[in-house]
């Protein structure tokens, strides 16, 4: 069924679909339910409940930790083994609750359809279920409706309906029957047509149904959301890869030390145990837990910073992304018309709301341009004040109201001087409205009434016979008006003309042809949806943390390039701007190219959207799309993160993103990246804090045997330091502040390894540190005769992790300037850790569990000194960097 509706003649359309304007029969109507089906949104098949359950074990990391739960609990060490079960359902129960809302995405779709529509059957008009109409039924449609189906319109009586949430353009739309030429014509430039999903809100009409069910704009949609799959974020991707090499690599380390320890004459069993102890200490299970809880902080910091995450990777994506596709309306702006310039007088006035008064109040409609303008604005005006102060009307009606209220020109106050006593309704054909006031005033001005006309510049031109200027009544100079209306059309504004004409009687005939020629000019408005003052510091931010905004928008090129270039996402580049017909005939090679120098989309259909996204992605970016509308869906979907609006989004596109911007704000992106790197950079700090300390643990059993010194640490030894160092300490890191310049360095580039910049050199160079500290305290009381040596050992390994722990708290910064209790709960894990391991020496009945002894006072301060030779040469580690990158700077 899908044809080029938009370009037929309402006549024509009605032939092809076999009816007529009496509508079908109820016979035809049910032969057509049957063959086409309800017109209703229909679902895939869903995932059972257990099974998406199910699924959430297929992580390798899962099965590593399952794995190493099983062998925990067969060496004995239960509370491992309570605690990988206990992060495991964790984990599992947080990705079915996450999965389970995505899936009520295409259940709110199906909201958004009407449960009633009138269809004219057999010329009678009748109330059916909106799941009964077919192609080729009659309906009618009325202010407040939900449109129930696509039809070609066949009668419009001032009809305008909101598009916004299936177009993206932030106006009503006013509705004409006249067929149009243009085949590849955008959605919102059909205005012969009508679309499920979408509100009317003024006027009346009927239409002939072209489409139903999933044939429609919105079935189409919803075949795009269901058919799109949700990517992995960058930190599943490198998690993954990162825990594929860490199984085998610490497999392969464990299986040779259990071989050598065979080789030198070691009992088998002490070794296996050694081995598998050390294959257990080795797997960080703790960071799932650390990875979820830093996610889950973040997300209830974003919330105090109004952004509202729905799925917990979204937190940590943000710190990636390299390209941020945002809506307009709402988003970059106020979404609220606002008055911006007026053209009075023949000069351009920027709009301000210091009224320009007459010094003569006797005369209230002296020739005084600005006054008179503003008058007229006020008066030709429907829009009104609820109770609450709140303006309710057409945006193009409150923008004037608004603006003359705050200049001193209030419509009810005018009113009493100038009561309307008739009126001409605006219409799309003439593109005019009329109102006519009667002048109060005892002693009159030489006229009793008085008629104000706007409407297209064009056409009010044509309808004037002078100008008033403030030197009198002058010709009208039509190239000027024309001048002035082009400038201030070519900044994006709405452009409206005022004019009036005076009467000394009402006249017979209120029609537009006696009335609405012989007018006086008085001047133009330019009304746009202003640029947020917010947006364009968080652009001009995203520019210096590397991240490009680019404008996806359904307004018109010039509207959506004004803009623009008011916020500094493009400059004269007009190679930086397309629209979604030139992006239609663009082959997907030449838009891979071009997509990185595009920063502005205008008039793009939904799928359009999908392509842009994907375009980014095939070209290696991560990319945040923000959206409010069900034409957003799919590319919210597909997006690395998508970013609903919490105030204008619809219920559709909140469902389908990872996050919601509760204040609709540009700005509150770019606060939640800069939380999204903070906490990267944190998992970042633990992954290197931990596999540091496997690093060391394994040097320590590794190397040992190899300078003929006997296995310096027992099964039991090796479990506790990866109980008690693994756990708070790491999960604590989660809550270290933002580094310093954060948002001064570009993004992290998505294939990026997460052992680069220097992160793997670490963990080999610092974890021999450590096992050189641990194995020289061992060979060293063995030398001068501690009978304490392994006390000493396992003592001086635990304690270095917690120096080195303290260290990596900052990439540069010293842990001296940055205060040792800035991280409170890091500061707690560190003595609570300490007291725990003195309590192993010191506590009589844990001695014999952890075979340890009581160490003597100089044992024990040589043990805390060598535990502080890793802490020092991190520190020593970062002051050089500091300099490195201070001699850089002075270059």
């Amino acid at each position: 069924m899908r044809m080029g509706w938009h370009q037929q003649e309402a006549d024509e359309a009605i032939k092809k679909l076999r009816s007529s304007i009496k509508g079908l029969t109820p016979d035809e109507a049910r032969k057509r339910l049957d063959e086409w089906g309800p017109n209703e949104l229909k679902e895939k098949e869903k995932k059972p409940l257990f099974m998406m359950f199910l699924y959430q074990f297929k992580d390798f990391m899962i099965l590593i930790l399952i794995a190493a739960a099983v062998i925990s609990g067969i060496i004995g060490d239960l509370s491992d083994t309570i605690a990988i079960v206990v992060i495991v359902a964790l984990n599992a129960i947080i990705g079915f609750v996450q999965e389970y809302r995505a899936e009520k995405a295409m259940a709110t779709l199906k909201k958004m359809a009407a449960p009633f529509a009138v269809v004219i059957r057999s010329g009678t008009p009748s109330t059916v279920s909106a799941s009964d109409i077919v192609p080729g039924d009659v309906v009618t449609l009325e202010a407040g409706n939900i449109v129930p189906t696509d039809m070609r319109l066949l009668e419009s009586a001032q009809l305008k309906i909101e598009e916004a949430a299936l177009t993206g353009e932030s106006m009503p739309v006013e509705k004409h029957i006249k067929a149009i030429d243009d085949a590849s014509a955008p959605l919102g430039d059909r205005k012969n047509m009508a679309y499920k999903g979408t509100l009317i809100t003024y006027g009346r009409g009927t239409g002939v149904v072209v489409a139903t069910g999933m044939e429609t704009e919105l079935g189409r949609i919803a075949s795009m959301l269901q058919e799109e799959e949700e990517v992995k974020t960058p930190l599943q991707k490198r998690l993954l890869s990162f825990e594929k090499r860490l199984a085998l690599v610490v497999l392969a380390i464990c299986a040779i030390i259990f071989v050598i320890g065979i080789i030198r004459g070691e009992p088998p069993m002490l070794m296996l145990l050694t081995a598998i102890s050390l294959a257990v200490a080795a797997i960080p299970e703790a960071l799932p837990a650390v990875v979820t809880i830093s996610l889950a902080i973040g997300a209830k910091k974003m919330v105090r910073q109004n952004a509202l995450i729905r799925k917990l990777p979204a937190v940590e994506t943000l710190g990636s992304v390299t390209y941020i596709c945002s809506d307009k309306t709402g988003t970059l702006t106020l979404n609220r018309m606002t008055v911006e310039e007026l053209y009075v007088d023949g000069k351009f006035t920027k709009a301000t709301l210091s009224p320009l008064k007459s010094q003569n109040p006797e005369e209230p409609l002296a020739p005084r341009p600005y006054e008179i303008l503003m008058t007229a604005l006020a008066l030709n005006n429907d829009a009104r004040e609820d109770s609450s102060g709140k303006v309710i009307g057409d945006p193009t009606e409150s923008a004037p109201y608004s603006f003359t209220k705050n200049a001193g020109f209030h419509k009810p106050v005018l009113e009493k001087e100038f009561p309307r006593v008739a009126e001409i309704p605006f219409d799309s054909e003439r593109k005019c409205m009329t109102t006519f006031h009667k002048v109060v005033q005892d002693e009159g001005p030489g006229f009793n009434y008085i008629s104000f006309t706007k409407g297209a510049p064009d056409i009010l031109t044509g309808k004037a016979s002078d100008i008033l200027t403030s030197d009198g009544l002058l010709g009208v100079d039509a190239d000027a008006i024309s001048m002035a209306n082009e400038t201030m059309a070519s900044e994006g504004l709405r452009v409206l003309a005022v004019g009036m004409r005076r009467w000394k009687e009402l006249p017979a005939e209120i029609s537009p042809l006696a009335v609405e020629s012989g007018l006086t000019f008085v001047g133009l408005i330019g009304m746009m949806d202003p640029p947020r003052e917010e947006a364009k510091e968080a652009i001009d931010l995203c520019r210096s943390a590397g991240i490009f905004p680019v404008m996806i928008t359904g307004d018109h090129p010039i509207t959506a390039r004004a803009i623009a270039k008011r916020l500094g996402i493009v400059d004269d580049d007009h190679k930086a701007i397309i629209t979604g017909r030139e992006l239609e005939r663009l082959p997907l090679e030449e838009l891979e190219e071009r997509v990185e120098h595009i920063r502005v989309y205008a008039r793009v259909a939904p799928e359009q959207k999908l392509k842009i996204v994907k375009a980014l992605q095939d070209k290696g970016h991560f990319v945040a799309m923000t959206g409010d509308g069900v034409n957003d869906a799919p590319a919210l979907k597909r997006a690395d993160i998508g970013v609903a609006m919490g105030i204008t989004g619809t219920d559709v596109s909140k469902e389908a993103g990872h996050m919601i911007l509760l204040d609709d704000n540009f700005a509150t992106i770019v606060k939640s990246i800069k939380e999204g790197r903070r906490i990267f950079d944190n998992i970042r700090k633990f992954i290197k804090y931990t596999m540091t300390s496997n690093s060391g643990e394994i040097w320590v059993i590794f190397l040992a045997p190899f300078l003929g010194l006997p296995i310096p640490l027992l099964p039991i030894h090796i479990l506790w330091i990866n109980l008690v160092t693994d756990g708070l300490p790491g999960l604590a890191l989660s809550a270290e502040p933002a580094e310093s310049g954060i948002m001064n360095r570009p993004p992290r580039h998505p294939k990026e390894s997460i052992f680069a910049r220097g992160l793997s050199t670490h963990i080999i160079w610092v974890g021999l540190l450590m096992a050189f500290a641990t194995i020289f305290t061992q060979a060293w009381s063995i030398k001068t005769g501690h009978a304490h040596w392994q006390t000493m050992t396992f003592t001086v390994l635990c304690l270095s992790q917690m120096g080195h722990v303290l260290a990596i708290r900052s990439e540069s910064q010293s842990l001296f300037t940055q205060g040792l209790f800035s991280n409170k709960p890091l500061t707690g894990a560190f003595i609570l850790t300490f007291a725990l391991q003195m309590a192993t020496i010191y506590v009589p009945f844990l001695q014999p569990i952890f075979r340890t002894e009581a160490l003597t006072f100089n044992e024990l301060m040589f043990t805390l000194a060598m535990s502080s030779v890793v802490l020092i040469a991190v520190e020593i580690e970062k002051m050089l960097k500091r300099k490195i990158a201070n001699k850089y700077l002075v270059r």
